[in-house]
């Protein structure tokens, strides 16, 4: 299966008898799945037909939905009500004889509420059924473009993506060469604390010393968290191939990465393997941010 970026933009066009459309979809991050329709009145029953469809295809992302509908010919049709400019002119009347004023304007009078009507053209039921129905196809159209697109850019988060698992395992290696974890690196580094050990006693204690040695060793052997590396490494590669709808599995991954990591530079013993922790949190944390990106 391909990945899949949880970013995307569509468009679709369609038409049916007097209605032109079009849907706009666009697709953020998110933890879950969420489809926010807007739609024009009279094609609200579209929005369970929208999300039925979108849940099929899609597993994470929030995707806005926007329909636009146009009618040709369908001009409004614009009347004065009677009786509310009516009541509105006799209400004028017997203000003006209580107080100076001007006669109302003919503007003034259309402004207020309730004396003009708009009423929109009725439409007819088999039209209008045929124009639901033609938007439901124009927005599958649209949901595949998206698809597609998330697909597209899901390739190219798979490249980067095992980019930096790579890099990863470079860095892996190299603090596996590093000389700080050498023998005769440790036992120098052992015999350094045992002296500033002595020197800071009045009395010798075999046990603690013994003790101190065997916490420094433990402390400057990183074998467990390269070999935890290496494994999450092989999870990330099985992962970005098998592909789908991973980008959950690749977050709990990435913070492994970060926890190994860390306890890889709190153990380090030496400037060059510091170095190279540093070097491997840092592309850690460029494969965490990428993840985000992805379903």
């Amino acid at each position: 299966m391909a990945l899949s970026s949880m970013t995307g933009f569509a468009r679709s066009h369609g038409a049916s008898g007097p209605y032109t459309f079009e849907w706009e979809l666009k697709s953020v991050n998110a933890k879950g799945f969420d489809l926010r329709v807007r739609l024009p009145q009279g094609f609200d029953e579209l929005e369970a037909y929208a999300k039925k469809r979108a849940g099929e295809l899609l597993s994470r992302g929030t995707v806005y939905a926007n329909l636009n509908v146009k009618r040709a010919n369908a001009a409004a049709t614009v009347r004065v009500n009677e009786d509310v400019l009516n009541a509105v002119l006799k209400a004028a009347a017997v203000i003006s004889g209580k107080i100076d004023a001007v006669a109302p304007s003919i503007d003034g009078l259309l402004a207020i509420k309730g004396v003009v009507e708009v009423a929109e053209p009725e439409g007819d039921e088999e039209e209008d059924k045929a124009a639901r129905a033609a938007a439901a196809e124009a927005f599958d159209k649209a949901l595949d473009e998206l698809v597609a697109m998330r697909k597209r850019e899901g390739s190219s988060l798979g490249q980067i993506l095992t980019q930096r698992v790579d890099e990863i395992e470079q860095l892996a290696k190299k603090a596996e060469g590093s000389p700080g974890r050498r023998p005769e690196a440790i036992k120098a580094k052992l015999a350094e604390q045992i002296a500033v050990l002595l020197d800071t006693s009045d009395r010798f204690d075999s046990d603690r010393l013994m003790q101190e040695a065997i916490l420094i060793a433990t402390k400057a052997d990183i074998r467990e968290e390269l070999d935890r590396i290496a494994s999450h490494v092989a999870q990330a590669r099985e992962l970005i191939g098998k592909g789908g709808p991973i980008g959950r599995k690749l977050d709990f991954l990435a913070q492994e990465f970060h926890r190994e990591v860390n306890t890889c530079c709190s153990k380090s013993n030496d400037i060059e393997l510091t170095n190279t922790g540093l070097a491997m949190k840092n592309v850690v944390e460029q494969f965490r941010e990428q993840v985000q990106n992805l379903e």
